[in-house]
């Protein structure tokens, strides 16, 4: 059911509701005046962490050339983050010689301090760690939260993000989502499949019981798992995309991941247990997890 959901329900190619194009309408830029004025204006927040704000921010960046090469510098630096250890030298020696050299073909950068380059330069043969650029990155993104930030607050590009968190801010209910079989039990409820109507796509829902929360006193847990999903944007920890609640329920929509869970493969998969290699891959993936907790200022149980 869960596979016929992702290819699409009821027969649909796409699995989105017959409405799907009245249920995604846009409003027009005027209704969003008020919106303009109440909206955060946090560069970090509107244009790196909301992945709408951070498309149509790198759209309008496009169209100038000082600010594409900016983007592009950030990019190549995500890229050398996530390089394997033994091409992560090469990787960073490239992004050195694309944005740094003098005969490069890339636009400069902002005013980065040559001692700050030289320094990732020697990094990069000492021990290229993934933060090797991180200092080189805040820079960047110093500069382009200033007068750039401001640009395009006033571009079309910012009305059509205004648009898109006036759609954001309707009502989420039960029955904006269609619901599938179960896919995990915790202590204050279930996880189900869910795939939303106007769109297609695939979620998990994580029920917490209203019931058991009260009984077990967890209502402090419930609003802080709530705070600390809306707050991590990590690729190892999974997104919250939507909350809403039933008469029964506090309902998290969170990242589906088709992969099952941890102790699943473990038990059932085979000899129970996993080889080095495979233990020491998941073991990396949990410290970077926590790691970006920890960047947040989240200490995990």
């Amino acid at each position: 059911m869960l596979l016929k959901a992702r290819q699409g329900a009821y027969g649909q190619k796409t699995g989105r509701s017959k409405k799907w194009r009245a249920i995604l309408q846009l409003p027009p830029v005027s209704q969003c005046r008020e919106l303009r004025q109440s909206i955060e204006k946090e560069y970090s927040s509107l244009c790196d962490k909301q992945p709408i704000g951070r498309l149509l921010f790198r759209q309008f960046c496009d169209t100038k050339c000082d600010l594409k090469s900016c983007i592009e510098f950030l990019d190549a630096v995500a890229k050398y983050e996530v390089a394997a250890d033994e091409d992560r030298r090469d990787c960073g020696l490239l992004v050195l010689d694309t944005f740094f050299n003098e005969e490069s073909w890339a636009d400069p950068l902002p005013e980065i301090p040559p001692d700050i380059v030289q320094e990732c330069r020697l990094r990069l043969t000492e021990n290229p760690s993934k933060d090797v650029f991180e200092e080189c990155a805040r820079v960047v993104h110093n500069y382009l939260s200033g007068k750039p930030f401001e640009e395009y607050q006033g571009s079309s590009y910012f009305s059509r993000f205004l648009q898109w968190k006036w759609l954001e801010r309707q009502p989420v209910r039960k029955n904006t989502f269609r619901y599938y079989r179960v896919l995990g039990k915790g202590g204050f409820g279930e996880v189900c499949a869910c795939q939303v109507r106007a769109t297609g796509k695939m979620y998990a829902c994580k029920k917490l019981e209203k019931k058991r929360i009260k009984r077990r006193k967890g209502e402090a847990m419930a609003l802080n798992e709530k705070r600390i999903l809306e707050k991590v944007h990590s690729r190892f920890v999974v997104s919250l995309a939507y909350t809403y609640e039933t008469k029964e329920s506090l309902c998290l929509v969170l990242t589906i991941m088709n992969g099952g869970d941890l102790k699943f493969h473990i038990y059932n998969l085979g000899k129970p247990g996993f080889d080095e290699q495979r233990a020491v891959f998941y073991a990396a993936e949990v410290c970077c997890g926590l790691e970006d907790l920890q960047k947040e200022r989240i200490v995990y149980r």
